[in-house]
């Protein structure tokens, strides 16, 4: 199973993307996606941006992540 945290696009470099996921950012590769932007929200896995998101996807199941977090007490 994989648990994937959506992360937006803040700079792109040929097929690399730095990829922020609140406040962590990483490089991912971008290459097996067409059209990403700054600004895109994205699903990574393994280090590569496999789906992207609308914003309110994104933003949705960022929220609910919050929760279950909070909820654990995790955060």
């Amino acid at each position: 199973m994989c648990l994937a945290i959506p992360g937006v696009v803040r700079e792109i470099r040929g097929s690399l993307a730095v990829v922020d996921y609140g406040g962590v950012a990483k490089e991912v590769d971008i290459s097996l996606l067409e059209e990403v932007e700054v600004g895109d929200y994205v699903i990574v896995h393994v280090g590569y941006a496999i789906s992207k998101l609308s914003e309110e996807e994104a933003k949705r199941s960022i929220e609910t992540w919050k929760e279950a977090l909070e909820r654990l007490g995790a955060i």
